[in-house]
């Protein structure tokens, strides 16, 4: 299959909501990566996922610009429109990188930039308009998921999904997201790392002795690198975990007079 049939028949599977035709562009074990929200989803998730929000969302996607072709790769830029009371509007802007085996993707991953809630009201507003999410059960969502979170420390599982945590809160996956996005104001990823950054403040702060490898904290909270694990404790903390594990030692010192 030439890479311009399969950008085409990609891109009017999304506009005709078909979810089984667009799992049917990948293998058996293809995944479809959603980047920003760190999201991974098997063939069979996809469809489900894609089910649900084909269910509320009628945006149009258009391929913008040229395909871009390697050996066994494509990637390609799109724009979404959103159709509101007659008027089509761009909401935004995204890219897709295609890793080919045959005429079918073992992975896509998606990359894309929507407007933030907090700034752009209006365009949230019109992205949930159709979701059937209330004021009313979404915080019965929120206090679902903060209770599940409380006392199963469910984000600790490093290969939590945006599907799995919605299995367990019992909720349609579109809803969760817009639980996390509207009710909390961040993306799925950042909702989890604020929960696992927390713990880990909770280790690196005990009076262990020895004291765990940071390597070992940054596993233990749910984090799957050391990397990821640094970057996310120092945007939170302003800090290192080390650095924040030597403060934690310095100020118990103090407290005790040693």
């Amino acid at each position: 299959m030439r890479p311009q049939d399969f950008v085409e028949s990609y891109i009017d599977a999304w506009n005709h909501r078909d979810a089984g035709c667009i799992a049917d562009h990948f293998t058996a074990d293809g995944i479809y990566c959603d980047i920003p929200s760190q999201t991974r989803y098997p063939r069979r998730e996809l469809v489900t996922y894609l089910t649900d929000l084909f269910s509320h969302s009628e945006d149009r996607y258009v391929l913008e610009g040229e395909i871009a072709t390697g050996r066994k790769s494509i990637a390609f830029q799109y724009k979404v429109i959103s159709k509101e009371a007659d008027i089509e509007e761009i909401c935004w802007y995204g890219a897709e990188f295609v890793t080919l085996q045959g005429d079918h993707a073992v992975q896509i991953a998606d990359f894309y930039e929507q407007p933030s809630i907090q700034t752009q009201g209006p365009i949230s507003t019109r992205k949930y308009a159709k979701s059937g999410l209330g004021a009313e059960l979404l915080e019965r969502y929120k206090h679902r998921l903060t209770e599940l979170m409380a006392t199963e420390k469910t984000y600790l599982d490093a290969n939590l999904t945006l599907p799995r945590l919605s299995s367990l809160v019992q909720c349609p996956v579109n809803h969760l997201s817009q639980v996390i996005n509207g009710g909390f104001g961040m993306s799925f990823f950042d909702y989890l790392n604020s929960y696992r950054i927390e713990e880990a403040k909770r280790i690196l702060g005990r009076r262990d002795d020895p004291c765990p490898p940071i390597l070992t904290v940054a596993f233990e909270v749910g984090f799957n690198s050391n990397s990821a694990f640094y970057a996310a404790f120092k945007k939170s903390c302003g800090q290192t975990p080390a650095q924040y594990r030597r403060a934690c030692r310095k100020q118990r010192a103090d407290v005790e007079g040693v």
